[in-house]
């Protein structure tokens, strides 16, 4: 008899420890989404996330916290219970606080669940521009000093990446560089003839390039695109490029370190499964996304050679407060 019931403690044991692994979420999910509504990280966090709930069997209640370029909301979540339920959506920008001067967190004290996507870089032209091509482009700057006008939206966004990429590989560019708030702004300006270049992500300039009112020169990545298949990837014009390559802005969810192992795995699987949805990659299509669908070690390596080109262009362009060497950051390709 005494077996009996050790044999039926245990298997009631076992029976509420499965049951307990079993329970995440037992609760409403908080996603704190790090920029404002309608902007592309608003739109890819709320489509992939109703997915993610059918497979969690639970509720993700989204929020939009703006400001301080993304700081507020990771503030918030890092000062969060590391519990599984507070969810960090976000985006690249984290990842180059600390060289900015814009604060002292980034996502080392995040555990990536996954990072669903990322943007592709690519140079615009007007149409009407002299210059048929990239090469074309560089060699016109080279015989006209202080002539051509490069869009911009401040240090550490996508355009002021972009061009110290090139700057890092072709040397100085002689010029006129036009400030803008926003890619926005400055695509319009482009087509109106105040601008002659801009750096752009593919998602925001594609409609454009098909209304044929600007003109694409290069793709930033290690390959063309498929959707513009007549455009070179930029490491056809210099291999040098590849150094910095694959990069472009990113979307992520991430919690706390510390999060338990149960709440972590059902997240990651969760998402993963999320993102193989036709709505979500229909999403991500029409607004020329690439699909990551990255987690764990993988996802972190990337983050790491992210912020390693990001930091370093920046630096070396005189765009950053804080040397990359002094915060532990080290060179691409070291």
């Amino acid at each position: 008899m005494r077996h009996i019931l050790m044999g039926a403690v245990a298997a009631l044991s076992l029976g509420v420890t499965g049951a307990l692994a079993q329970s995440y979420p037992a609760r409403e999910i908080q996603g704190i989404i790090q920029w404002g509504a309608g902007g592309s990280t608003d739109v890819v966090m709320r489509a992939v996330t109703p997915h993610a709930e059918a497979i969690l069997g639970g509720t993700v209640v989204m929020q939009n916290m703006t400001g301080a370029v993304g700081a507020i909301a990771l503030n918030h979540v890092a000062d969060t219970a590391a519990d599984g339920y507070t969810l960090l959506m976000g985006a690249e920008n984290p990842m180059i606080y600390r060289v900015m001067g814009l604060g002292e967190r980034d996502y080392s004290e995040f555990i990536p669940v996954n990072l669903l996507a990322r943007g592709t870089p690519i140079l615009v032209t007007r149409p009407d521009a002299p210059w048929a091509s990239y090469a074309d482009l560089l060699a016109h700057i080279e015989a006209n000093p202080g002539e051509v006008r490069f869009g911009s939206t401040g240090p550490g966004g996508l355009p002021s990446v972009v061009t110290a990429m090139i700057q890092s590989v072709e040397g100085e560019l002689d010029v006129i560089f036009v400030p803008y708030d926003g890619d926005g702004p400055a695509l319009t300006a482009l087509q109106g003839g105040a601008i002659d270049v801009m750096p752009a992500v593919l998602g925001a300039a594609i409609e454009h390039i098909r209304a044929g009112t600007m003109r694409p020169l290069a793709v930033f990545d290690t390959a063309r695109n498929d959707r513009l298949p007549d455009t070179p990837a930029v490491v056809e014009v210099s291999e040098d490029y590849a150094t910095y390559l694959p990069w472009g802005p990113f979307f992520g969810i991430f919690v706390r370190n510390g999060t338990p192992d149960d709440a972590v795995a059902a997240l990651t699987a969760a998402f993963a499964q999320a993102t193989q949805h036709p709505d979500f990659l229909a999403l991500i299509e029409g607004r020329g996304f690439t699909l990551m669908n990255i987690s764990g070690d993988e996802a972190r390596e990337f983050m790491a050679a992210w912020q390693s080109t990001t930091a370093w262009l920046m630096h070396e362009a005189g765009l950053s407060v804080n040397d990359p060497a002094d915060l532990g950051i080290p060179r691409p390709g070291e």
